[in-house]
């Protein structure tokens, strides 16, 4: 009796212990597990709390970042996977394929820079964080869409109720380098029973801080770090801004489905039939992500910004990341504004 008694103790203990170490050593978290929760819509402040309150085995390569990236995950969450790989959380169990991921040197992401040259003087301009609103105005002019109060108000709202002095910082070897915050509010005057809506690109303010007394600017733009994208799917322009109503200046503007922008989906072409008031410019390529831009001849006095474009009008952006302003949708978002003044040689 007493030996049963010890074989069933004993058979007990075998199947319960491992079950009570399972729930007391939770599975590391990895990268589909971040992108699954991000996807589910948890808050960043969870998912950050997750990730640094269990192990995991995550991978930074290159092609994981940018698929992390592009799946919505953000720099604090992001930063939360380095800093749990830094600590060695997941050492003893790491795959050596991963291992070897994470010991390489990771290259740094920054923002895009662009300096101008204009006469004797070479500068770096801020880059601007556009604003989006929806309105009925179909895309059929600018100066339509400049008139439509629709579009003034929005922005005028998404002024006042963004921090102005907020800037996002990116790791980068020169300093100061930063976003400037225009808004990121979006205002919806359209039914949810309305199919498609006109997004409409602009820049606060009445005019430019940047005024440039030379007609024939040139400018050099680097973007080749930007992290979550392709550098050679774009390549820079100029366009004309459109001045609306003494509150914003127009950018552009494309028709879309009146949820594109809060789709995670990369199925929104905005750019295959965006509306903007090119300039005829003159683009050398120096290597992937950095070129050389100017115009083919001198800028009358008016309105100007410099933008990234898709190099295919087909390319697919997710409305998610054009909302947030992350990767390709930071990209499609910014702008370098500039001024060319009524005395300009």
């Amino acid at each position: 009796m007493k030996l049963n008694s010890c074989i069933r103790t004993l058979w007990t203990v075998a199947v319960i212990a491992p079950m009570l170490l399972s729930q007391q050593a939770p599975k590391p978290l990895n990268n589909d597990d971040v992108i699954t929760m991000v996807k589910s819509g948890v808050p960043e402040s969870v998912v950050v709390s997750a990730i640094q309150s269990r192990p995991g085995t995550y991978s930074t390569s290159t092609s994981e970042l940018v698929r992390l990236h592009k799946a919505g995950v953000t720099e604090s969450e992001l930063n939360a996977m380095m800093a749990g790989l830094s600590k060695g959380d997941s050492s003893s169990t790491t795959p050596s394929s991963t291992v070897q991921s994470v010991t390489a040197p990771v290259p740094k992401s920054r923002m895009p820079i662009l300096t101008v040259s204009a006469g004797t003087n070479t500068q770096e301009l801020r880059l601007e964080k556009t604003q989006l609103a929806e309105t009925k105005t179909k895309p059929s002019s600018m100066k339509s869409l400049a008139s439509d109060s629709v579009v003034t108000q929005a922005m005028q709202a998404g002024v006042n109720e963004a921090a102005m002095t907020a800037a996002i910082h990116m790791n980068s070897g020169i300093g100061g380098e930063s976003v400037q915050q225009a808004g990121g509010i979006f205002s919806s005057v359209m039914s949810p029973r309305q199919p498609k809506t006109t997004y409409v690109w602009g820049v606060a303010g009445p005019a430019s801080l940047n005024v440039l007394q030379s007609a024939s600017p040139s400018f050099t733009i680097d973007f080749s770090r930007v992290l979550g994208v392709t550098p050679d799917d774009y390549a820079p322009e100029i366009v004309k801004l459109t001045p609306a109503q003494n509150t914003c200046r127009i950018i552009g503007a494309t028709q879309g489905k009146a949820d594109a922008r809060s789709s995670p989906a990369a199925d929104w072409q905005i750019y295959s039939n965006f509306l903007e008031e090119r300039v005829n410019a003159e683009v050398q390529k120096l290597a992937p992500g950095k070129y050389k831009v100017s115009s083919v001849s001198e800028l009358a006095a008016g309105e100007y910004g410099v933008v990234l474009r898709p190099v295919s009008k087909s390319k697919n952006f997710s409305g998610g990341d054009v909302a947030r302003a992350q990767g390709d949708g930071l990209m499609f978002d910014a702008v370098w504004t500039f001024q060319i003044s009524d005395d300009a040689q």
